[in-house]
């Protein structure tokens, strides 16, 4: 085992094109880092940097005590799982298992010991004679998993090994790679598109954005406290409802303005965001996570803290309702939305010009709101999320840095 750290790494293609730019981070010895982002965000470019697959531009990378920028990949003791599973066919899973223990000429009786415990740990031992094609998909996963295990590296390095799965299987794989991890203590970089992914396996996630790191922290300070648009936009699902207001100051009393609707700031937010008094007067980008907004007609409205509209869509899911409302307000048009809509294949049409939003509230099962319905919806106003318009940086109490 052994920490990982990376120290302004870079990575430019002889056509000029910038993959990755002054990456920093400091993997701790045993954790588990999520690197997180829309496709083409450079993630997968810096796992294969950090296993030796893809040279290195600028910047260093550590593994242990030593700098491994020219070492080969066969040389630098870390293990990588791919998304495509990468097993032979024509061999059994004790072999496919075995592979890498064999080249390096280990004892039989070793490389036995070894196969079985692994195969043990990962619930493979029934399925030691089996070819990979009479597996499942979860099944072929835990294998090339098992392969890499089995070297007992210092790191292991995993590029999406979930994207082939249906999405039940990725459940089970995804609390069965974080047991794994878990009992072995084994530093693990994790890249992955799926932000669900990211939040429930990481101790922590590091969001990247065109090559460049956005933030970097547990995963529940960033669904708390992301530090620009794109991190808020990008960690939750759904994603934050972002929007823009403009913000009053009526002798003390901070007030959102909404179109035509208002919202009354809490003096309890004010002044753990102090610097938001500053924008009195202008314009700022308000985030609503879609939790923090329920159907007054369950909780209650109170007043200054309510949004009337009429139900678009509902989505009942069981163990909440998704209810779509359009609200008369102005849209968020930056770089980073434009961003964030490309990468859910959004129809990226938005101009500043736009007239009105579609919010996303997450209702509680006893709603009883339909389609078509006028609704009140009661905001949890000591929640809610402010970013400047001019830059996509969160506005907070900048001493802190909450």
């Amino acid at each position: 085992m052994a920490e990982i750290v990376i120290d302004g790494l870079g990575k430019v293609y002889t056509d000029g094109t910038r993959a990755v730019n002054d990456l920093r981070l400091d993997i701790q010895d045993g954790e588990f880092l999520v690197l997180v982002g829309p496709s083409g965000c450079g993630k997968t470019t810096a796992l294969r940097m950090i296993a030796g697959l893809e040279s290195i531009s600028e910047g260093t990378i550590r593994i242990g005590n030593s700098v491994v920028n020219d070492v080969p990949p066969r040389d630098r003791d870390v293990a990588m799982v791919f998304q495509s599973y990468a097993l032979y066919p024509h061999l059994n899973i004790f072999e496919n298992i075995a592979f890498g223990l064999r080249l390096r000429k280990l004892p039989k009786a070793e490389i036995e010991e070894r196969v079985r415990e692994v195969a043990r740990i990962l619930e493979l031992e029934e399925h030691l004679q089996r070819k990979p094609g009479n597996l499942s998909g979860g099944q072929r996963q835990r294998v090339a998993m098992g392969r890499a295990i089995v070297r007992r590296p210092r790191a292991f390095l995993m590029d999406e090994p979930l994207s082939n799965l249906d999405a039940k299987l990725r459940v089970q794989m995804r609390a069965q790679i974080a047991r794994i991890q878990r009992d072995l203590g084994v530093t693990t970089v994790y890249v992955t598109h799926d932000q669900t992914e990211a939040m429930t396996l990481g101790d922590r996630v590091a969001v990247m954005k065109r090559g460049v790191l956005q933030q970097v922290g547990p995963p529940q300070e960033l669904y708390d406290h992301p530090r620009n648009l794109f991190v808020a936009g990008f960690v939750g699902s759904p994603g934050m409802n972002l929007l823009t207001a403009s913000l009053t100051d009526d002798d003390g009393h901070f007030r959102l303005r909404l179109g035509d609707q208002t919202l009354d700031l809490p003096e309890g937010l004010l002044h753990r965001r102090p610097a938001l008094r500053g924008y009195a007067g202008a314009k700022v980008v308000l985030g609503i996570r879609p939790e923090d907004m329920e159907d007054a007609a369950i909780v209650g409205a109170t007043e200054g803290a309510t949004l009337t509209s009429v139900a678009d869509l509902v989505e009942a899911m069981g163990s909440d309702v998704l209810v779509h409302f359009p609200l008369d307000a102005d849209p968020v048009v930056t770089e980073d939305t434009r961003e964030l809509a490309r990468d859910v294949g959004a129809d990226d049409t938005l101009s500043a010009g736009s007239e009105g939003v579609v919010l996303v509230g997450r209702f509680s099962p006893r709603t009883h709101v339909f389609e078509g319905q006028d609704i009140t919806i009661a905001v949890d106003t000591e929640r809610l999320h402010f970013f400047d318009p001019a830059n996509g940086k969160a506005i907070h109490d900048h001493e802190s840095q909450e």
